[in-house]
């Protein structure tokens, strides 16, 4: 048979110890720790205390606290000073629910200066509108939690899920918008609506985020036609600028017109009436001199023919020649000039009484 080497000795050149030898050990060791017994307590009682005040949270004001008892949320603490179990057991998790945290689409600040630097993201800031056209948009989403323990537990990354959200929401909301909307007077309801409807996405996935303002920073035509795009909203204003005075006009030159109107109206009512009145007014005075003149028709004829004379003869010139100047000589006597006169000398005629001469 071949031959097989002696068996090595585990210990070496020593030999191995006896059973009262290791008796022996055990029991000095014990010793030991027995005489050290003082030290070690105040060791375990000091990590005792330790351990139980673990279990003391204090949280600010602006905070919520979040236990989780063996990885469970089973309260929300709100400010204050707490006293929970102690680590291993309970867990509480603080997030602050006052601040308002800011979320940038389209654009990212490099540094917050002054001078600010920010860097653009074309991949976000890119749009198409409603009426196929291209905008360059760079927005600010502001936001806070609401509810901490949906914040916590319901997203893995709540911050990131927001910024696609917000992204998805105002794509959407611009695709249903025309591009002079975006660029004029149609920012307020862009903004409006992308807020609104980014919520609705926040409270579907109960992400616990409360959306407090979504707002356009820039809003632009793409730089290679941004000359382009500025043309035609100066021709827009232009337009806008030109309708408004022409507005501006009507509005000054129809209530003249108005009134001009008006006035002539009634003026011509006036003197409707004024003529009407004085048309009865004669009629009823040819009534009552026919009526006197078939009472006494030759003093009622000549009584007419008085008063018709007294009308005519001072508005007439008059040329008085006296027979007795002989010869081919015509003697004139102007009375013209004196017939104001004449007429203030002469006696007033008294109307005679109805039905005498």
């Amino acid at each position: 048979m071949p031959w097989e080497p002696p068996p090595r000795n585990p210990w070496g050149q020593r030999r191995p110890p006896t059973p009262q030898e290791v008796a022996q050990q055990v029991e000095e060791t014990f010793k030991r720790f027995r005489a050290n017994l003082p030290g070690v307590g105040l060791l375990i009682a000091g990590a005792l205390f330790l351990w139980v005040a673990s279990g003391v949270y204090i949280v600010s004001p602006d905070e919520e606290g979040v236990v989780r008892r063996f990885g469970k949320a089973v309260a929300v603490l709100p400010s204050g000073f707490h006293l929970q179990f102690p680590r291993g057991i309970d867990r509480v998790d603080k997030v602050k629910v006052t601040q308002v945290k800011r979320l940038e689409i389209g654009f990212r600040t490099i540094t917050a200066g002054p001078p600010a630097r920010y860097q653009a993201v074309p991949k976000e800031s890119l749009m198409l509108t409603g009426d196929e056209n291209i905008v360059d948009c760079q927005v600010i989403v502001q936001y806070r939690v609401k509810d901490a323990k949906e914040y916590l537990f319901n997203v893995a990354l709540p911050d990131l899920t927001l910024h696609n959200a917000a992204e998805v929401a105002i794509r959407q909301v611009m695709g249903q918008s025309t591009i002079d909307d975006a660029l004029t007077t149609g920012k307020l309801v862009i903004q409006d609506n992308s807020r609104e409807l980014l919520q609705k996405i926040v409270d579907l996935y109960h992400m616990g985020l409360l959306v407090t303002e979504v707002k356009l920073q820039t809003v632009g035509a793409p730089q290679q036609v941004e000359d382009a795009f500025k043309d035609v909203v100066r021709a827009k204003e232009d337009r806008s600028r030109l309708v408004n005075e022409a507005d501006g006009y009507r509005e000054d030159i129809l209530p003249k017109a108005r009134g001009r109107a008006a006035e002539i109206l009634q003026q011509a009512e006036a003197y409707r009436q004024e003529r009407i009145a004085r048309a009865k007014g004669d009629a009823a005075r040819f009534s009552a001199v026919l009526a006197e003149y078939g009472k006494a028709k030759a003093v009622t004829r000549r009584r007419l023919y008085l008063e018709a004379m007294e009308e005519i003869l001072p508005r007439v010139r008059k040329v008085v020649v006296d027979p007795k100047a002989g010869g081919n000589l015509l003697q004139t006597l102007p009375l013209a000039v004196a017939g104001g006169a004449l007429a203030n000398d002469r006696p007033a005629v008294a109307p005679a009484p109805e039905g005498k001469p």
